[in-house]
């Protein structure tokens, strides 16, 4: 397992998407971002806040870094999350957001 605060300090992880953590961190907040750009160009739902997108975009970057790093458990429990935070709290596919 790879020592993460002395891997970031070295500047390692940094460069062309080449791991599965990276392809996967992407299309989650890909799809986070669709949908926060969807929700701003129409009526905001009443319950919709900016600050309910900060929790898993952090955590998109978070599972990412953790991956790349040697931390497969712990980067695919946090993707698992983000990906059900995301369905709970901000409800993509709820009535009257497709336009």
């Amino acid at each position: 397992m790879c020592d993460l605060p002395a891997a970031l300090a070295q500047g390692q992880g940094i460069g062309p998407m080449e791991s599965v953590f990276d392809w996967l961190t992407v299309i989650i907040f890909g799809g986070l971002a669709v949908l926060f750009m969807q929700r701003s160009a129409g009526p905001r739902p009443a319950k919709d806040r900016m600050l309910h997108y900060l929790p898993p975009a952090l955590a998109c970057g978070t599972a990412n870094t953790l991956g790349n790093h040697g931390w497969t458990l712990v980067s695919v429990m946090l993707m698992t999350a983000t990906v059900a935070y995301v369905w709970i709290v901000l409800k993509p596919l709820r009535p009257g957001d497709a336009a």
